[in-house]
């Protein structure tokens, strides 16, 4: 594997959305019964959980393949690679946006790595993946894409 990252939410999401839950409780715990006060408060803590684990997504370069999220694309068709900074990427995400890009934006994330596709067959001109490391991945689509590209070429 060339490189694989998790975008899960970050720690304050977990103690904010903690904090709410424990005041419901409270709320429901001095109106309801004591059992069914803990009953909704753990189903709704369940909840919670499945949310933030689902909203978490996962970036990977690896076989000559970039996932991100449930999409992947070879590597054989991506051209050049960005890494962006914060402005950048909230231009790119936002005013300069293309309606036909493949994005996978995480709100508690900042930065990102633009892909350009070169398949004609894919509507999508580019790819803008929010990342905690922009160089690392952009370093990893760029050595992974040249190999898989003289891999295809050599056959």
């Amino acid at each position: 594997m060339d490189y694989s990252e998790r975008l899960h939410v970050p720690l304050r999401w977990w103690v904010q959305g903690t904090m709410l839950i424990a005041t419901f409780w409270l709320a429901l715990v001095v109106s309801i019964p004591e059992a069914a006060a803990w009953a909704i408060t753990a189903v709704t803590l369940a909840l919670m959980s499945a949310l933030f684990l689902a909203y978490g997504a996962r970036i990977r370069v690896s076989d000559g393949v970039l996932h991100a999220g449930k999409a992947h694309i070879s590597l054989a068709y991506v051209g050049d690679v960005e890494p962006l900074d914060d402005a950048a990427t909230k231009r790119l995400a936002g005013v300069e946006a293309d309606a036909r890009a493949f994005l996978l934006l995480r709100p508690y994330l900042k930065r990102s790595v633009k892909v350009h596709l070169t398949d004609p067959d894919d509507p999508a001109p580019y790819w803008l993946l929010h990342t905690r490391h922009p160089q690392e991945l952009a370093a990893a689509i760029t050595g992974a894409a040249a190999s898989a590209r003289s891999g295809t070429s050599a056959r």
